[in-house]
């Protein structure tokens, strides 16, 4: 089984990058190559918050280790973590660009084991995120996912 939710996520993450990889001009420019491991883990009731940690590497040797944290609303109750989740970025020029807040909607219903894949946007750059982990979650919400420089 757990194969299989390992399988639906990377298939979900090679859909949604496929998704956002479509031309523009500016894409022409961003040419680094980023990904990022993190965990993350949360709570919802009405209110959602996740908050984690991860490391972000860019083709060009460089890597930051980086904060995450999660916020948002909506109709959402439940408490998840995610362990070894992955990131793709597209449309980045510098490393510096994958930092900022990015827009996040979500749907959810899950109890113990789930694989999860979302797609999130700032400006040019989107993120492709997939995970799995455990926990029990159902409901709609809307927010922000920020990443920023760890101290």
């Amino acid at each position: 089984m757990t194969a299989i939710k390992t399988g639906f996520a990377a298939t979900a993450l090679a859909l949604a990058m496929a998704a956002v990889s479509a031309p523009s001009a500016q894409a022409a420019d961003a040419n680094l190559d980023c990904t990022m491991r993190f965990s993350l883990t949360g709570w919802s009731a009405i209110y959602k918050h996740a908050e984690g940690t991860g490391v972000v590497t860019c083709e060009n040797g460089q890597s930051m280790r980086v904060k995450i944290e999660a916020k948002g609303a909506g109709l959402t109750v439940g408490k998840a973590h995610i362990d070894d989740g992955k990131g793709e970025f597209t449309d980045v020029h510098k490393m510096s660009d994958v930092l900022g807040t990015y827009a996040q909607g979500e749907a959810t219903a899950a109890a113990g084991k789930s694989a999860t894949a979302q797609v999130l946007t700032k400006g040019n750059v989107s993120l492709a995120l997939a995970g799995t982990g455990e926990g029990v979650n159902l409901g709609i919400s809307f927010g922000g996912f920020t990443i920023s420089k760890a101290e």
